[in-house]
């Protein structure tokens, strides 16, 4: 935003409230690896969130995790977790493949959920997911950390406040090196790998936020020997007429950056945007600002999902104003488009 006779432009204060100051509740997690980790690790840090339970097809697995963790319970089956009374909300953080399925398990136990993205692997799953929250009367929430974060929110209030003016253009991307040996779940068709589920969701949803669903969408791309999306560069176009350029491999490390370009202004994300960071606002003139580095910073950020999931279901609401089922599910048919014209399809689908 800039002042009326000033050159000098003016950013907004991130609404983000505090995460220690979520209601406690009580959560069970569901598949511990690697991001229920960086998640239990965020919740214990920066929140009063209770981690009371975890659930593995392995107990060994579970009972590591939990010790780990400082976690109360653990538990060698996801029926066993969910069953716990003690239990309020239940994050899900297995492979794409196995989110329906286990968030069902959940909502039909009476839980609410908070599942890992991208929230299922294609629209259908995601309705039927969100379908039957609502019709438990429970609340759920795709786990796309960024939403929730106060970066995301001073983007949010740029785009409300038209500082941008008519927006044009949409840039995001998100490559990383991802071997078949360093990560085999990436890879495999069975578990719904690929760079589009796993990284490429972070543009996409970038663009839904900015621009909502698009109009039209065109794809290109390449596979793995194993069939799954290797690279894939995305073009949406919004009704309006502005578009989102966006691109997601496996096989590079790319820039990982995003910005909005709008006939009065620019906003970027300095660095890996969909993590915490600076936000910088450039005006048509050049002139620019920059807002303060958050004090949470890394995968901490991943508290902000769970402190808000909290707060929702302590306020008796069941579905985020930040992140509705329909926008979730919108980015699931997007990414369903474009994996038809890169020609991948999961096994079962």
């Amino acid at each position: 935003m800039t002042p009326s006779g000033s050159r000098t432009p003016t950013l907004p204060t991130p609404r983000t409230p505090d995460p220690a100051e979520a209601p406690p509740l009580r959560w069970g997690i569901i598949a511990p690896g690697n991001i229920a980790g960086a998640l239990a690790h965020a919740v214990r840090t920066h929140t009063r969130q209770r981690l009371v339970a975890c659930g593995s097809r392995s107990a060994e697995r579970a009972e590591a995790f939990a010790r780990e963790h400082g976690i109360e319970r653990a538990y060698g089956s996801y029926e066993q977790l969910v069953a716990d009374p003690e239990v309020d909300v239940v994050y899900i953080a297995s492979p794409h493949s196995e989110h329906r399925a286990q968030a069902l398990l959940a909502i039909e136990a009476g839980k609410h959920v908070l599942i890992e993205k991208s929230v299922t692997r294609n629209a259908a799953e995601a309705r039927a997911v969100f379908d039957a929250a609502r019709e438990a009367g429970v609340a759920c929430l795709e786990a796309m950390w960024p939403r929730f974060a106060p970066r995301y929110d001073i983007v949010r209030q740029l785009l409300d406040d038209g500082a941008l003016g008519e927006v044009e253009t949409v840039l995001a991307d998100h490559g990383q090196r991802i071997t078949a040996e360093h990560a085999p779940r990436l890879h495999d068709p069975e578990l719904a790998g690929g760079a589009l589920l796993d990284l490429g969701v972070y543009p996409v949803s970038f663009a839904q936020l900015v621009l909502g669903s698009p109009a039209d969408v065109d794809a290109r791309g390449t596979l793995t020997e194993t069939g799954v999306d290797r690279q894939v560069t995305m073009v949406l176009g919004a009704p309006g007429g502005a578009q989102a350029a966006l691109s997601t491999t496996l096989a590079a490390k790319t820039p990982c950056a995003a910005s909005v370009s709008g006939s009065a202004a620019r906003v970027e994300l300095p660095g890996v945007f969909y993590s915490p960071g600076i936000v910088r606002l450039v005006t048509a003139e050049g002139d620019a600002v920059e807002s303060e580095q958050p004090a949470i910073t890394g995968s901490e950020g991943l508290c902000h999902q769970v402190a808000h999931l909290a707060q929702l279901i302590a306020d008796g609401r069941t579905e985020s104003p930040l992140l509705s089922p329909e926008e979730s599910v919108a980015v699931m048919t997007t990414m369903d488009d474009v994996r038809a014209q890169v020609g991948v399809r999961y096994p079962g689908e």
